[in-house]
């Protein structure tokens, strides 16, 4: 491309940022470092009525989680700006003033600003939907009536969404818009705008909506629809990234996990998809789960250190975490999961679950079985995951029953629970003399029930 790429997300500040709204970032994002080209943020925050400071926040906090750094933008700044358009007001005034002075703008009987619409036909080269035409001589209302003239300004002097941003692509000299289809019917309005002014338009991509998995049209109520929910929620921004990117982008080999620069490097807005997006909160947890795994060890404590000490985990160091973390990290669909996955190997405070208990102690002999395997443990000269499988399965066959029989009662000895992961790699990480203290407070507590 001769020129240099410049692409903009445009948020309102009324509410937290919504998956919809990220995955349009995102796109802009990737087209502009695909291209080498500007990623610019702008808030329109014209609606004070609506706008707040927590949801501004939620929208740098969530872009930056993310990883989609702007190149101008608030707390960034740029030769553009500003860049909320609520301190923008003079250059709106200006260009309302030359429209007005050239006979495309004027003031009704209520004081509004409204542009005098061309009403003829608007043709859309659009790259991602392609040619599109529209016949604005014959636009409507509801109602069937003609379409009245747009206002551009209220009487109280309120800017009306349309104008202003055209005027901010203009001013920030965007050459792309990318942005959701729910807009496409804006965008003649935005061309006869552009027309009017006398500049040449931005290139416009409408990329396609995001619907449920039944087909419905996604909500701000609908579960994975807020950033801060995955933020929340224990997911790994990367993974949240990879998942968004699939949504009306494919790299068309079937592939799912890719890393961010192969991204970049094959983005083009004309690959979008133009059927809309489906999305499946089952996939982006199996795609987080997939990082996870991926994930040097080392990383992984440090993610997973802040939520272990939200739940008061007692779990000393980093050092001490890493063995436990590798024996059960294929457990972790998120980063939350971990808490309840490790808590048992720093405590020995912790309770047997009830259902559990119930369904070993329904098994004749458990407790005779935990105290066979509790004395073939005294003698074991290694204490490793090899030798306690070899032992316990000894000590099964003496016994005369499944080795089942012993697993159950064992690991709900060491572990307070029946589901974990590997039994023996379990018992080697805690070590002999937990395990055997643990073995010998179960048979305690267990025997002592009715």
């Amino acid at each position: 491309m001769s020129e240099q790429v410049r692409v903009r997300f445009a948020p309102s500040p009324t509410g937290y940022l919504h998956v919809g709204g990220a995955r349009t970032a995102l796109f802009n994002w990737l087209f502009a470092r695909h291209t080498g080209g500007k990623f610019i943020l702008r808030i329109e925050d014209t609606d004070a009525a609506r706008n707040t400071d927590a949801a501004m926040q939620a929208i740098y906090d969530g872009m930056r989680w993310l990883g989609l750094d702007w190149d101008e933008g608030p707390l960034v700044g740029g030769d553009h700006g500003p860049y909320l358009q609520s301190e923008r007001g003079a250059i709106y005034e200006r260009h309302a003033e030359k429209l007005r002075a050239s006979g495309h703008v004027y003031a009704d009987e209520n004081g509004a600003l409204r542009f005098r619409l061309p009403r003829k036909m608007v043709v859309m080269d659009d790259l991602v939907c392609g040619r599109i035409e529209v016949d604005r001589s014959k636009s409507q209302n509801r109602d069937g009536s003609p379409e009245a003239d747009m206002t551009i300004r209220r009487a109280d002097g309120g800017w009306i969404f349309h104008f202003v941003n055209v005027v901010d692509d203009l001013e920030m000299k965007i050459t792309h818009v990318i942005r959701g289809e729910d807009h496409l019917s804006n965008t003649p309005k935005h061309l006869e705008l552009f027309e009017a002014i006398g500049a040449p338009p931005p290139r416009y991509a409408h990329i396609p909506l995001i619907l449920n998995k039944d087909g419905t049209k996604m909500s701000k109520r609908d579960q994975g629809a807020s950033v801060d929910g995955y933020i929340e929620g224990g997911y790994v921004p990367e993974a949240v990234r990879n998942f968004l990117c699939l949504l009306g982008w494919s790299p068309k080999d079937d592939r799912e996990i890719m890393p961010i620069a192969e991204v970049i490097e094959r983005f083009d807005p004309a690959q979008i998809n133009r059927k809309a997006a489906q999305f499946d909160l089952e996939k982006c947890d199996w795609i987080n789960q997939q990082y996870i795994l991926q994930m040097p060890l080392e990383t992984l404590a440090e993610k997973v250190e802040p939520w272990l000490a939200k739940a008061g985990v007692p779990f000393g160091t980093r050092a001490a975490m890493l063995p436990v973390l590798a024996l059960v990290r294929e457990r972790l669909k998120k980063l939350s999961d971990a808490p309840a996955w490790m808590d048992y190997f720093f405590t020995e405070d912790f309770p047997f679950d009830a259902e559990a208990t119930a369904k070993v102690l329904g098994k004749p002999a458990a407790l005779d079985h935990l105290r066979a395997l509790a004395a073939a443990y005294h003698g074991v000269a290694e204490w490793n995951a090899a030798t306690l499988e070899t032992s316990l399965k000894s000590a099964a066959t003496v016994a005369g029953v499944k080795v089942g029989e012993f697993v159950h009662p064992a690991r709900l000895a060491a572990t307070g629970r029946s589901v974990g992961a590997s039994l023996y790699h379990t018992l080697e990480v805690l070590g002999r003399e937990r395990v055997l203290a643990r073995f010998d407070r179960a048979l305690a507590k267990l025997s002592a029930k009715p």
